[in-house]
């Protein structure tokens, strides 16, 4: 299935916040732990233009911490600012404030050399649909301002926010962007929440959660559908058929039977990628970090 969801207020938001760049200081990227590089947008180069950037990794809490380690010191070799944060509790929000007002230390600067008084840093914070947006812009304000959901496309129009006295943040709706590089990343977005339900395909984002499963992190899904023997994959053609028959035994003992003993696929996909979302088969990371080149 080709995964594409660009709708018009996501074009019009792209213009809209490159037409603000002039106004903004410092760009504010908010990434899914989960996904660190499938959910950065490729479109922030274009509309950051240059502009000082830090790199925020979101649902911490969710993510494999070794993975989130692993990507921190990864995007920290590109020579980003990282933070990971948990927005829901608060966890690494406490200095972001800070890190976004070093970023600014130049401008700040030029101001003073000019004999001008430097006004509150403004921050843009960008990141795609359902990723937190709303809920650390509440967080960092200390107070319920941007509209908050568990689904994407919540934040429909762009707002200033004051974050106490040293900085102002630019909300900004979540945006997508026209053609992703592969299906992976398709269903990676899809499989968190990024891309709305009435375009997804149960089926598959299960198939793919439970192939990465079977990879890297096979004692949580036996343990969690009871599975006495998982296959080992190959990465050949009857890695397909071994899936589908793991398929089949999840599907069963989880009693998502149809008349005659069928298994109902579309139930059972639908409670595997539910598992994943509500973080009922553990802490998971659906990519690792580029390996380094030798």
């Amino acid at each position: 299935m080709d995964i594409q969801w660009y709708p018009g207020h996501m074009a019009k938001a792209k213009r809209q916040m490159i037409e603000r760049m002039k106004q903004i200081d410092v760009t504010i990227e908010l990434a899914d732990s989960r996904i660190p590089s499938a959910s950065r947008n490729p479109l922030v180069e274009e509309i950051a233009s240059g502009k000082p950037r830090l790199l925020i990794l979101n649902k911490v809490d969710m993510a494999d911490h070794a993975a989130t380690a692993a990507w921190k010191a990864y995007h920290e070799e590109q020579g980003l600012t990282v933070h990971l944060i948990n927005s829901q509790t608060g966890e690494g929000t406490a200095s972001l404030a800070g890190s976004v007002h070093r970023l600014t230390e130049q401008r700040r600067k030029k101001m003073e050399e000019r004999g001008f008084r430097p006004h509150a840093d403004r921050a843009l914070i960008l990141g795609i649909p359902n990723v937190g947006k709303s809920t650390l812009i509440n967080r960092l304000a200390g107070k319920k301002i941007a509209k908050i959901g568990d689904r994407p496309g919540v934040t429909t129009a762009q707002q200033w926010i004051k974050v106490g006295k040293t900085m102002e943040l630019l909300d900004t709706p979540g945006i997508l962007w026209p053609k992703f590089d592969s299906s992976e990343v398709g269903l990676m977005l899809a499989a968190t929440g990024a891309i709305k339900e009435e375009l997804l395909d149960f089926q598959e984002m299960a198939f793919f959660l439970v192939k990465i499963m079977l990879k890297r992190y096979r004692d949580q899904l036996a343990e969690r559908y009871s599975l006495s023997t998982l296959p080992e994959l190959l990465q050949d053609d009857q890695d397909q058929t071994k899936i589908a028959g793991l398929f089949d035994e999840i599907g069963r003992n989880r009693g998502c039977l149809m008349r005659g003993g069928l298994v109902d696929y579309d139930r059972t996909a639908e409670i595997i990628v539910r598992d994943y979302r509500h973080q009922k088969l553990g802490n998971l990371t659906l990519e690792l970090p580029p390996r380094p080149q030798v």
